[in-house]
C-alpha cells in the first residue's frame, strides 16, 4: 500500500511488516536505527526517510496510547 501526501510518501510492506515515510526528495549521507526504527539523514542532518520496523506492533502500541474515540478512527487487524 502506498499514499502520497504532497512531498511526504507513505507505503507498508506487508509481508516485511514495515511501514515507510519519505519526507522528501533528498539524498540520504547516512542511516541511524533506535529500536525498531531507521532514520536516514540528508548530508545537512536533516531526518527525510524513516522506517518503522515491526509496524502492526509499534502501531498497536502507539493506539494504545491514545483516548478511546481516536483509537475507534483506526482500524489494525494484525
Amino acid at each position: 500500500m502506498k499514499r502520497n501526501n504532497g512531498s511526504m510518501k507513505i507505503s507498508y510492506e506487508p509481508e516485511a511488516d514495515v511501514l515507510r515515510v519519505e519526507t522528501g526528495r533528498r539524498p540520504i549521507e547516512y542511516a541511524t536505527e533506535v529500536g525498531n526504527v531507521v532514520v536516514h539523514f540528508s548530508p545537512d542532518g536533516t531526518p527525510v526517510y524513516f522506517e518503522i520496523l515491526e509496524a502492526s506492533k509499534f502501531l498497536k502500541k502507539a493506539l494504545s496510547l491514545l483516548p478511546s474515540p481516536p483509537k475507534e478512527m483506526f482500524a489494525l487487524t494484525r
